[in-house]
């Protein structure tokens, strides 16, 4: 029985619905979060340190502009979460420069995703030139940090507009299923027991899949995404205001179906926190190219 059956079953023995607890789980995600690796738990991945590239393959960026690696993930050893088509082995390294690609978005030339298939040769790359002791421009901090070892647990993640029962802000669509979920607080209490949260999702230096996060006073990426689909949906159209906000709102849940979080991480820097999305079926491909980056800036 996968996570969504469970969840089905569970709903429907306390009496709900069938049809209404169908509607709920279309909502409903799975993510894997990483934690600091402790003895005994199995690694799953690296954050920091140095990557290991195939042989042959520079570091992303070149020698003059390489991009910070953030940290890597054995797809083999990552637990299994329901929608996350993730591949079954191999490697995925993340790389971001936060710093020019929140300034340059939304330039795909500051990010990147690299996938290295089980059973590529590969090696530990040494430091790019020049690059061992620096610090990024703006802020004192590392261009490289000290490896930690990763594990990670499969968690439960609904949209927002769920978790705070509050539609004011979304689209028509979004708050007519909300008022057809007449059961929605049983819904939640039931995916809480089935899949507490044990530690606080704030500390996980790495989550993949699930919902986007809204980091401070930004903008979710989801949100940025749908701002530049309007734009240049209405260019050259005088729309009033209120138009441009409603499209919007109708544009987003589209937008959130098909774009998962791919990588969402904080950054070497305290104001700057890191998104990869990518379409289901650009995953689901290994189409890794694909993956658009939305630096969120905290403050």
């Amino acid at each position: 029985m996968d996570r969504y059956e469970q969840f089905r079953s569970a709903a429907i023995d306390r009496g709900i619905p069938e049809d209404e607890v169908g509607r709920f789980a279309e909502h409903l995600r799975f993510a894997v979060w990483a934690w600091p690796g402790k003895d005994g738990e199995e690694t799953v991945g690296h954050m920091g340190g140095l990557p290991r590239l195939p042989v042959g393959v520079e570091w992303p960026g070149g020698d003059e502009d390489p991009l910070p690696f953030i940290g890597s993930v054995d797809c083999a050893a990552l637990p299994r979460a329901e929608g996350l088509d993730l591949p079954a082995d191999g490697s995925l390294l993340f790389f971001l420069h936060h710093e020019e690609d929140m300034e340059e978005h939304p330039s795909p030339a500051y990010a990147r995703v690299l996938y290295v298939p089980a059973g590529t040769e590969a090696e530990v790359a040494a430091p790019p030139p020049d690059h061992d002791s620096r610090t990024f421009s703006y802020e004192d901090t590392p261009y490289l940090i000290p490896e930690r070892r990763i594990t990670a647990r499969v968690a439960a993640e609904l949209p927002g507009w769920i978790k705070d029962r509050d539609v004011q802000h979304e689209a028509d669509t979004v708050k007519h299923l909300f008022d057809e979920l007449k059961h929605i607080d049983q819904l939640c209490e039931i995916v809480g027991e089935l899949w507490p949260e044990t530690d606080d999702p704030y500390w996980s230096p790495l989550r993949i899949g699930g919902y986007c996060r809204n980091i401070g006073g930004a903008d979710d990426p989801h949100s940025q995404m749908t701002f530049d689909s309007v734009q240049n949906r209405a260019a050259g159209e005088n729309l009033p205001i209120e138009e441009r906000w409603r499209l919007q709102r109708e544009e987003k849940p589209r937008l959130v179906r098909e774009w998962l979080p791919l990588a969402q991480f904080p950054t070497q820097s305290e104001y700057y926190f890191g998104c990869f999305l990518i379409r289901a079926e650009d995953l689901a491909a290994q189409r890794f190219d694909q993956m658009r980056s939305y630096t969120m800036f905290t403050e």
